[in-house]
């Protein structure tokens, strides 16, 4: 018996020294694996725990066959195939192509696109389109609470159901796990099929715990799609302070809306093995005015083979002449993004980033202020969001290209959760975009101005550059 917790060390010790090998064998970036490595070595037990549910790579696992993803994708392909006269933008080939071969991306010209900046507005017109949907609504969202307006939109949903629609809908399982089961068996008891994105259930999954869907989307009648930052909560419009959150997301109409189609029934396939391709959810938009607004429905995900997201981040600030302008309310920047803002920065391009005063989450914003000055030592221009928290995932490049949908810009969307973003090749859209950011700008105090008020003690710069080094497992 006085062997036995050598015996127990052994064990543990042989299964930490796999766990680093696995770490090692992944080939990741070497500021992931070296925190990985950390964490196993000075966190006893409670480091392997913490790897098993959050630091397996599942990038180069194949959840879908690739004879799947190809009939998900023959109506979108037809739909790009039909378009006639499509001429892409020079300055941009290179990233749609990308963006193209990589993701399926298709660009699809002749779109409409409203901007919502806040709840009111936004969940005004989705509740008014979910109540004129006449064959399908198709809603994916990262949270629904049991709050007020989550029964609202509930509500809108089971009485179309009754009235014969087609409803389906995602949630994500862990974003929802304070949501009560009986809220989606509400749902599904009134005929709306409901499936939680990859259930964490003992024993199985258990290790895909860190690997979300965060992606916010709805499709309705394949004629009108929704993609941004918003989910479905009260917070939206009332914050806890009073203060509501601030947000963007994007209503559109037109060829786009495709994408967003696709976007949705790939993860339908995935959450429910239904191969749904009919053209009867990719109908005819004949009703758009012809225009040359191109769009790309971009995905990512950590089963994908490339981080399409980041690379299409780095294009975007490596190819810049004039500014970059860019909101996000996590920046925990992997170090390629982190170079190419450096980069652009130096090379005398005007690159903005704007990111809450203060985050929802205390460790991410320590964390994130050590990136923050090491972007303004390079000259990137850093505003601090004051009213409420900014939730907004949006950029704006040389008055011809922006982006908005669900994506941070930090190490969770770009390597570990399933994210989604419309980018948009069009002068008149990156205006209205860029018009958003200078509205935000308006409530922000420069980041400099701030600092320069402020003298942080020892102990808290140290706690922030030890945040840092966990920032790649946040």
């Amino acid at each position: 018996m006085i062997y036995v917790h050598w015996i127990f060390f052994l064990l543990y010790a042989f299964i930490v020294i796999a766990a680093m090998v696995a770490v090692l064998m992944d080939n990741r970036q070497p500021a992931k694996t070296m925190a990985w490595i950390l964490v196993l070595v000075f966190l006893p037990v409670v480091g392997f725990v913490l790897y098993f549910f959050f630091g397996q790579n599942t990038r180069k696992e194949k959840l879908i066959s690739q004879q799947s993803m190809d009939q998900l994708t023959k109506r979108s392909m037809l739909g790009f195939a039909e378009q006639q006269n499509l001429v892409l933008p020079d300055e941009h080939s290179v990233l749609i192509k990308l963006f193209a071969s990589q993701n399926w991306a298709l660009p699809f010209k002749n779109n409409e696109t409203d901007i919502y900046t806040d709840g009111y507005g936004f969940f005004h017109v989705l509740l008014r389109d979910i109540s004129q949907a006449c064959h399908h609504i198709h809603l994916e969202t990262y949270i629904i609470c049991d709050d007020p307006l989550g029964y609202l939109v509930s509500d809108a949903l089971i009485a179309k159901a009754k009235e014969g629609v087609e409803v389906r809908f995602i949630y994500d399982d862990v974003g929802c796990w304070n949501v009560p089961n009986s809220f989606f068996e509400r749902m599904r008891n009134a005929g709306i099929d409901v499936h939680a994105f990859m259930p964490v259930k003992f024993p199985a999954f258990t290790s895909k715990v860190n690997y979300r869907n965060h992606r916010k989307l709805c499709v309705i009648d394949g004629r009108v799609g929704f993609i941004g930052g918003m989910n479905i909560a009260l917070r939206y419009i009332k914050g806890r302070n009073g203060t509501a959150w601030r947000d963007t997301h994007l209503r559109i109409r037109g060829g786009a809306v495709y994408g967003i189609q696709r976007a949705f029934l790939v993860d339908w396939f995935f959450v429910d093995r239904t191969l749904i391709s009919n053209r009867c959810y990719y109908p005819p938009h004949d009703d758009i005015r012809p225009n040359d607004c191109i769009m790309q429905i971009v995905t990512s995900s950590p089963i994908s083979p490339w981080p399409e997201m980041m690379q299409g981040y780095v294009r975007i600030l490596l190819e810049a002449k004039k500014y970059v302008y860019m909101e996000t309310p996590y920046f925990l920047p992997t170090e390629p993004v982190l170079f190419a803002m450096r980069t652009a920065a130096l090379a005398g391009v005007d690159v903005r980033l704007m990111v809450p005063l203060h985050s929802d989450a205390k460790f991410v914003e320590w964390a994130s202020r050590s990136y923050v000055q090491e972007s303004v030592d390079a000259g990137v221009k850093v505003y601090l969001y004051k009213p409420g928290f900014n939730h907004s995932k949006l950029l704006v490049s040389d008055d011809s290209l922006s982006t908005c949908g669900s994506t941070n810009i930090d190490f969770r969307s770009f390597d570990n959760n399933f994210e989604v973003n419309a980018f948009i090749y069009d002068r008149d859209m990156a205006l209205r975009i860029k018009s958003v950011f200078m509205e935000d700008v308006k409530q922000c105090v420069d980041y400099e101005k701030y600092m320069s008020t402020r003298r942080l003690s020892f102990p808290h710069r140290l706690l922030e550059s030890l945040m840092r080094v966990f920032s790649p497992l946040m």
